[in-house]
């Protein structure tokens, strides 16, 4: 049976998510740059250091599941579009050990639609291979939010996929919509690890 999703802490490279989520803010209108007055260092600089919406720790959820038969194609590999389902099972264990789940929010009104997704691949999967994949949070604004992932094939630790999607708040006719102020202040603790499910998951 898979393991239960757990959360972990790494460092990453916070240049690197600041360009990243920059260009994200962008294409959804939404200023993610909050220098203050004669603040001459580079906007990424000046990012990193008052922005509340990035942190150099990334928490992580890690997901754990066996490549099946059908998800495989001709050529004996994982087909490419499956590796955006694992990415949404990541997702969703990302949301349920925050401490809520996507059926909540969607009781709540809440709709998240994927507006935009991105995939590099590294290496293929086969059938029952074990596959691991770590998930994080990696902005969050006022009409959305951004993950990243990073698939790994468990028993290796060799990364097959890095991705990332940038998810968008609808209400129930499929209008853009922005985020409620309680939901997305609850993601922005998550994207911290400041909510969990277990605290005692928690590790370097």
């Amino acid at each position: 049976m898979p393991q239960q999703p757990t959360f972990r802490v790494g460092r990453r490279d916070a240049k690197m998510h600041v360009a990243q989520d920059m260009a994200w803010g962008r294409e959804h209108g939404i200023s993610l740059t909050p220098r203050r007055q004669g603040d001459k260092r580079a906007p990424t600089d000046a990012l990193i250091a008052s922005s509340r919406h990035f942190a150099v720790m990334a928490f992580e959820t890690v997901s754990e599941l066996r490549v099946r038969y059908a998800e495989t194609d001709q050529m004996g590999v994982v087909y490419h579009a499956n590796y955006l389902v694992w990415c949404e099972i990541g997702r969703t264990d990302f949301i349920r050990h925050a401490g809520r789940s996507y059926a909540d929010l969607e009781r709540d009104g809440v709709l998240l639609a994927v507006s935009d997704a991105s995939l590099r691949f590294h290496a293929s999967a086969r059938y029952d291979d074990p596959i691991t994949v770590y998930t994080s949070l990696s902005a969050v604004g006022s009409r959305g939010m951004s993950f990243d992932y990073r698939i790994e094939r468990a028993d290796t630790r060799s990364t097959l996929v890095r991705a990332a999607t940038s998810l968008v708040c609808i209400n129930r006719e499929g209008r853009l919509t922005t985020l409620p102020r309680e939901v997305r202040a609850w993601l922005e603790a998550a994207m911290n690890g400041e909510h969990s499910e277990s605290e005692g998951m928690l590790h370097d």
